[in-house]
């Protein structure tokens, strides 16, 4: 998610395990806590692509870093503070809530998190888009609430529980909206005599009311759209996997790497002699179906006996002209 959820969640989390002993302190290294696992995307300085793009959301976001470092923060936080009354045990439990949920919210989104590490598997229920307002603002203002209580107020634990129990509701509903969008995604594929292997539902960016499907066939992927406001049948459009454009390419070990990440939902495009690899999972960078800018594309630029992997840039225009479409598209077909 997010890096304002993220500290949201871990202020609430900390407040919940220790305000009653540190007051607002327990709030702010809460939030620090639902911070430091997404400092991994610092490894986009000093790492090649496809490497950062392995480590993003792997270790430090798995229960193994929890455990291991929630005490040595602990005890950081507990040597700056020997005037209060949490014991080092105390603020390394508050650092371990702040670690671990943060990665908990993270499985909830397409990307997913190994939070299983050193395991290789994903865990990605993929019912959440990486910024959502209505799992965000109601908490942010529960938050806003327990911040100005006195820290003995009885109140102050009533509305950081209350932002928790309503953002954790509104998980599991998410995953209830998933499982009535993919119920209708897997009946227009029937009607429509489409024999496919996979189907894969996800949110659309900022909101669970438009859902998108990447579905997989013989020898292309259809994606498709559909809103709860929908009146008209699902419409599918197709994209070639054009795999074979990569030829020798394909024994390479990052290109190797790159189908690993994407769990096989990959396209490969040509433009002006350059090939493009795109990730599926996170769909077009617009809601036009003639648009073949996926939201994560990588050019393969030769390197000698190597290749160069470009993570391909991204811009406030096609953001701007996105938020248009999708609050267009939201209220049905």
């Amino acid at each position: 998610m997010d890096s304002l959820t993220q500290i949201v969640l871990g202020a609430a989390v900390g407040e919940a395990v220790l305000g009653k002993k540190v007051g607002n302190k327990a709030m702010l290294y809460g939030a620090i806590a639902g911070t430091i696992p997404d400092l991994d995307v610092l490894s986009r300085y000093f790492m090649d692509t496809v490497t950062a793009t392995e480590w993003h959301r792997g270790f430090s976001h798995s229960i193994f870093f929890a455990v291991l470092f929630a005490p040595v923060f602990g005890w950081l936080i507990w040597k700056l503070n020997r005037r209060d009354e949490a014991s080092w045990e105390d603020w390394s439990w508050l650092m371990f809530w702040g670690l671990f949920t943060h990665p908990l919210l993270d499985a909830f989104t397409t990307w997913g998190t190994q939070l299983f590490w050193p395991f290789k598997t994903r865990l990605a229920f993929q019912s959440v888009f990486v910024i959502d307002p209505l799992y965000t603002i109601p908490f942010l203002v529960f938050l806003i609430l327990t911040l100005f209580q006195k820290r003995t107020a009885l109140k102050r634990r009533k509305y950081v529980n209350l932002g928790l129990i309503i953002s954790s509701s509104y998980l599991v509903l998410t995953l209830i909206l998933k499982g009535i969008a993919y119920h209708k995604f897997e009946n227009a594929l029937e009607v429509q005599g489409i024999s496919y292997s996979q189907l894969h539902t996800r949110p659309a960016p900022f909101n669970t009311i438009l859902w998108m499907a990447n579905v997989d066939t013989e020898n292309a992927y259809l994606m498709g759209d559909y809103s709860f406001f929908d009146s008209k049948p699902i419409v599918f459009t197709s994209y070639s996997k054009n795999h074979e454009l990569l030829g020798d390419l394909a024994a390479n070990g990052k290109i190797e790497r790159l189908i690993i990440i994407t769990e096989g939902w990959y396209t490969i495009s040509e433009k002006e002699g350059q090939l493009y690899f795109n990730d599926l999972r996170f769909g077009l960078i617009s809601m036009d179906k003639n648009d073949t800018q996926f939201a994560f594309s990588y050019r393969l630029v030769p390197k000698g006996d190597d290749i160069l992997v470009e993570e391909m840039p991204k811009f406030k225009k096609d953001a701007k002209r996105l938020m248009t479409a999708l609050w267009e598209r939201i209220w049905g077909n």
